[in-house]
Formats: C-alpha cells, structure tokens, sequence
C-alpha cells in the first residue's frame, strides 16, 4: 500500500495548546492501526514541539488526506498548516533490509 507524509507546522506560541490536544490526537493516531508507520512531533532550539511527520498508509491521496484531516490537532488547529505528500521510504526500510 502507498505511504504518504503529513507535515504540519504548530501555530506560533501553541505549545499549551498543542498539549491540551495531545490525549486526543494520541486516540486518534491509535485508530489507524497498522496504517500509522510512524510519527512524532518536530523540535526547536528549546527542544519544544513545533510541528510533526506523520507517515501512513494509505489506498490514495484522497484517503490519506482524510486520515489527514480527522487528526485532533488538524481539527482544533494545534496546526497552522499542513500537508500531505506521497511518500517513499526507500533508506533503511525496515521491509527490505538486505536488499
């Protein structure tokens, strides 16, 4: 199945907010099962969360765009801007070691 890229940046100064909304958008990302690769927020200089990468799978753009826009921090607006890309992992992926 395709694997698609979601990459978010916080709105400025939402750091509190973005912890509010985690339980939530921990729940949801729990949802996807097997669809979530991996995730995890991007850091700045204070080591404080200011956006994340998401990588899911995905049967189109379409569907990975709604999984997408499902997220909690979508929906409460923890993310100033989003988007989602078609994805490739081609380095040390995990399914084709050795090859």
């Amino acid at each position: 199945m395709p694997l698609y890229a979601v990459i978010a940046q916080d709105q400025p100064n939402g750091v509190e907010h973005r912890m509010a909304v985690r339980p939530a958008h921990l729940d949801h990302l729990k949802t996807l099962g097997d669809k979530l690769v991996f995730a995890g927020p991007f850091l700045g200089d204070d080591e404080k969360p200011t956006g994340s990468l998401v990588v899911i799978e995905a049967a189109s753009l379409a569907d990975a765009q709604a999984m997408a826009a499902a997220d909690p921090f979508v929906k409460e607006k923890v993310f100033a801007s989003y988007e989602v890309k078609r994805w490739n992992w081609g380095i040390n992926n995990p399914e084709k070691r050795g090859q």
